[in-house]
């Protein structure tokens, strides 16, 4: 068998140079029927090794039958059925060559974002644990929220994934970065937004104060929203790597100095920056409401003697002047407050730690006031004694001081 060079200079000489047979097998030293067989070939020589039967040739018949029953069976658990005690890897090789025949197939459409239509969201987890005080580190949530048509990011770290907080994430991002509502918010299905098709109602309520809609998309169907999952993983890639954290508030500060930077960086599908694109995006989309949606959480509890309230798995202290009196507890994203009838018994920072206690030190002021007027009794009031004259003893037990003499006949009055 010639080399494919040879078979290439032989067409050579003999289609360009107009040689023979004869004068090419002559000039390249090689037999006249092998320079004929170059030229009656359609194509360059190939070597091809004759095919010898396998192992798993043997096997592959029950491995066929089981991936028509079975077409998503892993490769080791069918190694494992039909017997295959050979290399695993090449098992996996064959299996992956076969699965496609027995496998649907899922297409993907290409998806088009008009401006303003839609904007993708989803929750990214960092890797490194955010120290969150008390000695304590966790793994945040941070809201991800990607502008389809511009391409636009905003994100902020997040104390928990419940679903107030992320309904007040949703709106700080909405109303200070895009300044504007989309015609439609485009999440997965986390559990904190909705589930079985069924929004939760303070995203029901919020989406009806936007005048906007809340699409969840269908499970397996990742590329929907892909947009927001390619921006989570340059988040991941080109916004961590060196950087430390000293609490959840030095990550957002952080993230805020540098998304401007993502968003002016060139997107290859849209031949521009983000930056440039969101002002056509921002006009296609609705007005922010007059009357912003509801993002705190309210509740009414009837505050104990020990005076704390618990909110998120710690405990917050409260005047104890309202102790077994309902209070008003208001949690936000920063902050935790306690009232009564709009007189304000409580503020603290909201603690991103856990079992902790939070303590003002001027209601333990005031719990020790109450404590020790409790113990003592209450204080006598001017002019609310009863004063008896010692006269009327006198008479009554019959006695005369001025005379030295009993005139009791011996009966107590």
């Amino acid at each position: 068998m010639i080399s494919l060079e040879d078979w290439a200079l032989i067409r050579h000489l003999h289609r360009s140079e107009g040689l023979s047979q004869r004068a090419i097998a002559r000039q390249l030293g090689i037999a006249r029927d092998t320079v004929a067989g170059a030229l009656a070939s359609d194509g360059p020589p190939k070597y091809q090794r004759a095919s010898t039967p396998s192992a798993i040739d043997e096997v592959e018949p029950r491995i066929r039958a089981l991936l028509t029953a079975y077409p998503g069976m892993p490769a080791t658990v069918l190694a494992e059925r039909v017997g295959w005690t050979g290399s695993i890897s090449w098992f996996r090789e064959r299996v992956r060559a076969i699965r496609p025949e027995y496998q649907p197939a899922d297409p993907v459409d290409r998806l088009e974002h008009p401006p303003g239509r839609a904007i993708q969201c989803d929750l990214w987890f960092p890797a490194p644990k955010i120290p969150v005080g008390f000695g304590q580190e966790a793994m945040l949530p941070v809201l991800v929220m990607v502008a389809a048509f511009s391409r636009f990011i905003a994100a902020v770290m997040l104390p928990s994934r419940q679903t107030m907080d992320l309904v007040a994430g949703m709106w700080q991002l909405l109303s200070t970065n895009f300044a504007a509502v989309p015609h439609e918010l485009w999440w997965d299905n986390e559990a904190g937004i909705g589930r079985r098709g069924r929004l939760t109602d303070p995203v029901t309520a919020m989406m009806g104060t936007l005048g906007s809609r809340l699409l969840q998309l269908k499970p397996y169907d990742p590329e929907s929203k892909g947009i927001v999952e390619r921006a989570n993983r340059y988040l991941e890639t080109s916004f961590l790597p060196g950087r430390s954290f000293g609490s959840p508030h030095d990550f957002n500060d952080q993230l805020g100095q540098w998304l401007p930077i993502a968003n002016s960086r060139r997107v290859r599908v849209l031949d521009g920056r983000p930056i440039d694109f969101l002002d056509p995006d921002r006009v296609k989309m609705l007005a922010l409401p007059p009357v912003p949606p509801v993002t705190e959480t309210r509740t009414s509890v009837r505050l104990g003697r020990d005076y704390y309230v618990r909110v998120g798995g710690n405990d917050y202290s409260v005047d104890p002047g309202a102790i077994g009196q309902l209070v008003d507890v208001t949690t936000t994203l920063n902050q935790v407050t306690v009232a009564r009838s709009e007189r304000l018994l409580a503020v603290h920072d909201r603690c991103w730690a856990a079992r902790q206690i939070l303590t003002d030190p001027a209601h333990v002021q005031a719990a020790a006031a109450l404590r020790r007027q409790f113990q003592t009794g209450p204080l006598p009031v001017p002019g609310d004694q009863l004063v008896r004259d010692l006269a009327d003893y006198d008479r009554a037990f019959g006695v005369d001081f001025t005379t030295a003499a009993v005139t009791s006949d011996g009966e107590v009055a």
